[in-house]
């Protein structure tokens, strides 16, 4: 009897040696899966990058890094710095609510294709230490904004964006009325670090009365994987002076930010598209 015992826990030691090591070896095939999955990629997006650079898409000014940048969450909404021009006058642009789109990435970078323009903000002036830049990229066979950086809590920072106005330079308009639309659709991927991260958009308007006020919604985004996100206007609350006062009014928009905020992380996000949807 003794012996039957000793035979079985053998032979179940052996058994689970086994299974452990078919185990091993599915996670390392899945793995090396995935990683000849994401070389391939990258191969592509290469090439997709060099045939941008040649027509002018990308490289240069369409690569240009935001390194120095400004430290008000929001930033100062219609005040833009020299740099790339834009390939028609500013009144051949349509606003973004008679078209729906923000930025579809068929313009030059740093230009939406609503003609605004896309800038990176940190929260440097406030004594924060996070930072971050903005740059057009092929990323996963899609020409995107990519927001990299590092967001930390230190000496009470603790964000970083890319953000453009919604009212085309030149405009005698001061705000865009969105009220016809549902609310705001972007098309978004992430590589960051975890397997799940969660960013902001933040829009502001005219009752915004501080550059840190503005009404925000989050969203959750899969690691290596494109997704639409929705996020109807209820789901934006105020923050800051003006916009806890009032209820969200979205026919006097000035500004959308895209935002990494609140905790320590390492960002990479890249956004495709940005829309209003009915």
């Amino acid at each position: 009897m003794g012996l039957q015992r000793t035979m079985a826990r053998a032979v179940a030691v052996v058994v689970g040696i086994f299974l452990v090591g078919a185990n091993g070896f599915n996670l390392a095939r899945s793995d090396l899966t995935r990683r000849t999955a994401l070389h391939a990629q990258r191969k592509k997006d290469n090439k997709a990058m060099a045939f941008l650079r040649k027509i002018g898409r990308v490289g240069g000014q369409a690569n240009q890094d935001f390194k120095s940048v400004i430290g008000i969450d929001e930033g100062s909404a219609g005040k833009h710095s020299g740099g790339a021009r834009l390939r028609k006058a500013s009144g051949a642009y349509k606003s973004c609510t008679e078209t729906g789109v923000v930025d579809d990435m068929t313009e030059d970078f740093p230009f939406s294709s609503s003609g605004t323009r896309w800038s990176a903000f940190s929260d440097r002036v406030m004594g924060g230490l996070s930072s971050g830049s903005v740059a057009r990229e092929v990323c996963a066979g899609r020409i995107a904004n990519v927001l990299r950086g590092s967001v930390t809590l230190a000496n009470n920072g603790g964000f970083i964006q890319m953000a453009t106005d919604l009212v085309i330079p030149q405009s005698k308009d001061e705000t865009v009325d969105a009220s016809d639309y549902k609310g705001i659709e972007l098309d978004v991927r992430s590589e960051g670090p975890k397997e799940t991260e969660t960013f902001n958009i933040h829009l502001k308007n005219k009752h915004c009365l501080r550059p840190f006020s503005s009404y925000r919604a989050k969203f959750e985004v899969d690691r290596g994987d494109w997704k639409t996100i929705r996020l109807p206007w209820d789901d934006f609350k105020g923050k800051g002076p003006g916009a806890e006062d009032v209820v969200f009014d979205t026919s006097c928009l000035r500004r959308v930010g895209v935002v990494a905020i609140g905790r320590e992380m390492k960002v990479h996000l890249a956004l495709a598209g940005l829309r209003f949807y009915s």
